[in-house]
């Protein structure tokens, strides 16, 4: 792997950048990986769709996750799995404005979840400090702009496609490597438009436009993503991969498999974890840390 990091970033500044301590939205990550807790707002999310529509129920979830251990609660109001339909900005708004504005009263550190500069602004308002963007802020023409001006952290996700139809037939020269050249180009604009690197982290996508053998080519070669100098963020929680690895159709059962799969993207130096499942993964996670000596005595 590490012999192909130089001509991916074309000069030794990927090495450099592969073992730097990284930074994001205010967080180091001297003792370990911190955990992301998912807040999906919406009738349809593939594996929660519908549990946390209503207001109240949505904000009960978040503070639970926050108090299992969620460093960063991300609420979403549009399901982006795959074959999604899009919803109005209006109803995005109404979904997800008042869930933000009462974690971040409760003290909490919230990110929204969205692809819409509007969606983006509203929450921002109501005291999010993070954009999680599935387009990287391709989908808004608007978004690079409100991310910008309100000095917001922002999630860079690579996606291939839109949601509709991003899984109809995915095609890479080499999943990795096509998506690392993808997401450089997306923080390179971002730093262009004046948001600071350690605002900025990167998130390669699993199962966003990609097949199995292309997010299980991503998950083994994640350590590469460091070279951008970038914390890294990996969402593998409940997706479908782990159901074709392991058999399990059910969304809900496949914690186990999100153990591993998320186990293996810290052994390869991802610095935060998009989870459902917070009070088992924090759990998992302290042992692998204890293990690997990572944030131990």
């Amino acid at each position: 792997m590490i012999a192909c990091i130089p001509a991916a970033e074309g000069d030794a500044a990927a090495i450099a950048a592969l073992a730097a301590p990284k930074r994001f939205a205010g967080f180091d990550f001297t003792g370990g990986s911190k955990l992301m807790g998912v807040v999906n707002v919406t009738p349809d999310s593939f594996s929660d769709g519908g549990d946390f529509l209503d207001t109240d129920a949505a904000i009960q979830q978040g503070l639970a996750l926050a108090e299992a251990g969620a460093a960063i609660i991300d609420v979403g109001g549009e399901s982006t799995r795959p074959g999604a339909a899009a919803v109005s900005i209006d109803e995005e708004i109404r979904r997800t404005e008042p869930v933000v504005r009462a974690l971040v009263e409760a003290g909490h550190i919230v990110s929204i979840d969205t692809r819409n500069a509007a969606v983006m602004a509203a929450a921002l308002d109501a005291g999010a400090r993070i954009v999680n963007d599935v387009t990287a802020l391709t989908h808004d023409p608007d978004a690079l702009s409100v991310v910008a001006r309100k000095d917001a952290a922002v999630m860079l996700m690579h996606i291939q496609g839109e949601p509709g139809t991003m899984q109809q037939d995915p095609r890479y020269r080499f999943a990795p490597v096509d998506v690392l050249d993808w997401l450089r180009d997306r923080r390179d604009v971002c730093i262009g438009a004046g948001i600071a690197p350690d605002m900025i982290s990167i998130d390669p996508g699993i199962g966003f436009g990609k097949t199995v053998t292309h997010n299980l080519q991503i998950l083994d070669w994640l350590g590469m993503f460091q070279t951008l100098g970038c914390a890294v963020t990996l969402g593998v929680s409940r997706k479908s991969f782990i159901g074709h690895v392991a058999g399990e159709t059910e969304a809900k059962r496949r914690l186990p498999g999100s153990l591993a799969a998320g186990l293996a993207g810290v052994a390869r130096g991802a610095q935060i974890l998009r989870v459902h499942d917070v009070a088992e993964t924090r759990q998992a996670l302290a042992v692998w840390q204890g293990i690997s000596g990572v944030g131990g005595a």
